[in-house]
C-alpha cells in the first residue's frame, strides 16, 4: 500500500510536514481546518512537496527525518523537490 509524506506552506510562511494514505483527502482536511491543530490557525495552506513511499513505516521514517531538519534545510528540501 502506498503512503505519502507531504509538506505544506502555511499562510504565515511556516512549513508543516505530515503523512497520509490519501494525501488529497488529508490536504482538504487541512484546508478546512479539520486536520492538525498546527495548521488550523495558519490557513490557508498550500502543498509544496509530495513524496511517495512503499509502506507506512517508510513514510513515518521519512516524515520524522524531515521534521528533525532545521528550517533552512527544510526550505532547501522543498526547492529540491521542485527541480525534479
Amino acid at each position: 500500500m502506498t503512503h505519502f509524506v507531504y509538506m505544506l506552506r502555511c499562510a504565515d510562511g511556516s512549513l508543516y510536514t505530515g503523512d497520509a494514505k490519501d494525501w488529497r483527502d488529508r490536504l482538504e482536511l487541512h484546508m478546512n481546518g479539520r486536520a492538525a491543530k498546527y495548521t488550523r490557525s495558519r490557513r490557508p495552506v498550500r502543498l509544496v512537496r509530495l513524496e511517495t513511499h512503499a509502506s507506512k513505516s517508510a513514510a513515518l521514517k521519512a516524515e520524522a527525518a524531515i521534521k528533525r531538519l532545521p528550517k533552512q534545510e527544510k526550505e532547501h528540501y522543498v526547492l529540491a523537490g521542485r527541480s525534479r
